[in-house]
């Protein structure tokens, strides 16, 4: 039996042990996860970055006068022609409208003590620094309250505090418009008010901020 020479059996080799190494190279290639990061997941795009760091919207400050009408949601206009904003600028609390036909003692606009908003913590209004005299309407009108020391709450007007405050002793009754004043000092761009439930929920009608007289 003839033997090949060594010589003769690599050329023989040799190309079967390149296809070999192609095949293996390609399947390598194929199953090697990537490890390349594309340019959108690396890093965030421009109009997502400025989402991400955008401040909130600014409200400019307002010049008084200034007139919001509690529970009520849209523009008012009392016997005097004055403008009355809708309802806001209060945190927490629920609405009310009382029936139009409800009798109102003690005030020209009687609509005005119609609508209420209850159980609010605190408002805040911008407005320019400096003196304002604040008007905060009251009437007692819910059919559940019978009489003086079933609703009483606290309020703070910028520093000033109203303590043990019954809107029923205030305005002498039930259905009566009451109003208090008082004059603040602004120094940090917004008029706050914070309100506190001693007995039943504190309420309120309307917000006057007008210009120190």
């Amino acid at each position: 039996m003839q033997t090949k020479s060594p010589a003769r059996l690599a050329s023989l080799l040799a190309p079967l042990t390149l296809t070999l190494f192609l095949v293996a190279g390609c399947k390598t290639q194929q199953s090697r996860p990537s490890t390349s990061t594309s340019a959108s997941s690396a890093a965030p795009s421009s109009a997502a970055a400025s989402i991400y760091s955008a401040a909130p919207e600014k409200i400019d400050p307002v010049a008084p006068p200034v007139r919001i009408r509690a529970g009520f949601f849209e523009p008012f206009t009392d016997s005097r022609g004055n403008r009355w904003l809708p309802d806001q600028a209060f945190a927490d609390g629920e609405t009310i409208e009382r029936d139009p036909g409800l009798p109102i003692a003690n005030t020209q606009d009687p609509d005005l003590y119609r609508t209420e908003r209850y159980s609010m913590t605190s408002f805040s209004y911008p407005v320019p620094n400096g003196k304002y005299l604040v008007r905060l309407h009251f009437a007692e009108t819910f059919e559940g309250i019978y009489g003086p020391g079933e609703r009483v709450f606290s309020f703070n007007v910028e520093g000033q505090p109203f303590k043990d405050f019954d809107v029923w002793v205030k305005a002498g009754g039930p259905n009566r418009a009451y109003i208090e004043e008082v004059n603040v000092t602004v120094a940090d761009g917004k008029l706050d008010i914070t309100f506190e439930r001693n007995i039943e929920n504190p309420e309120i009608n309307g917000i006057e901020i007008l210009p120190a007289q």
